[in-house]
């Protein structure tokens, strides 16, 4: 299959490309640069020069695939609902372009804010309280003859080169003498290792029925303290509570992500998929300590 993938050259595309070419997948990435271009050539992946903002360039590289993965996102939060809206406009570029093919659509959303006091499932449909419609746009070409679907990830996909929430506790953590976690630390987060979501993304690709949801979930909930506590240990630091207008105050729109309380299942995606994941887990990645490696 011929594959078009925007964020080929990101954290978790770079490890979707290798995913894919390592089945026999023939891989063209979207890149922005040289460096991306060059990047890719060394996977052994084929070029496309364009960005997210490049609807044309988006449009040529679906139009000439068999098949499509979305991850690219702006994650500038500091007008994170201008981001929202390139990224809608890409959805709508990509998709467009496949309506009538019954060719895969796999876009990328999250698994927060799901459910309340329970773990999420595939099931759910997520209440819109922020401005990102990545699944709900993405979703709505599987009623156009788009074999679109879309994959939940853990707000913590983790591993080497990691450079989302986690580092940021780590150097917040740092800066700061002390890790911190909210009230009694007990909320949880979902994880999951980049390789074991790019192979979901390999099967959602292959195998991914047309409005399917699949989540990203490894570790169904790593309660916050535990990440804390060991970040602590390995710098040196004290692990303390605060509050969650402290933390948020601190750290922004990671704090306000560190304050819910998400756990999340991929039960129905392992039986629909047939995906086990395999790599580390959250804590286990962490006591390895290259998430410490001076900087």
């Amino acid at each position: 299959m011929r594959v078009f993938i925007t964020g080929a050259t990101g954290f978790i595309g770079s490890a979707v490309v290798e995913e894919l070419i390592g089945a026999g997948h023939q891989v063209i990435g979207l890149a922005r640069s040289d460096a991306g271009a060059k990047q890719l050539t060394a996977a052994g992946a084929g070029v496309q020069r364009g960005s997210l903002e490049d609807l044309d360039s988006l449009e040529r590289g679906a139009a000439e695939s068999d098949g499509v993965i979305h991850l690219a996102f702006n994650h500038d939060f500091t007008d994170f609902a201008a981001s929202c809206a390139k990224d809608e406009a890409a959805i709508e570029a990509l998709g467009g372009v496949l309506v009538g093919s019954n060719r895969p659509l796999v876009v990328s959303s999250g698994v927060l804010g799901l459910a309340q006091g329970r773990p999420g499932t595939e099931e759910d449909v997520p209440a819109l309280v922020y401005p990102r419609r990545s699944e709900e746009t993405g979703l709505s070409f599987a009623s156009k003859g788009v074999r679109a679907s879309v994959i939940r990830l853990s707000p913590s996909v983790h591993g080497d080169g990691d450079h989302g929430f986690v580092p940021q506790l780590i150097n917040g953590a740092r800066a700061k003498g002390f890790s911190s976690y909210i009230g009694d630390g007990k909320n949880r987060w979902p994880a999951v290792h980049r390789l074991d979501a790019a192979r979901l993304y390999r099967l959602a690709l292959e195998k991914g029925t047309a409005g399917g949801r699949y989540h990203g979930v490894a570790d169904e909930g790593v309660p916050i303290r535990d990440i804390a506590e060991i970040i602590g240990k390995r710098l040196g630091v004290p692990a303390v509570s605060k509050s969650a207008e402290e933390v948020v105050g601190a750290l922004g729109f990671v704090g306000q992500v560190l304050a819910m309380d998400a756990p999340s299942s991929s039960k129905l995606t392992q039986e629909r998929l047939g995906w086990r994941p395999t790599q580390p887990g959250l804590i286990a990645d962490l006591e390895r300590g290259t998430y410490f490696d001076a900087k």
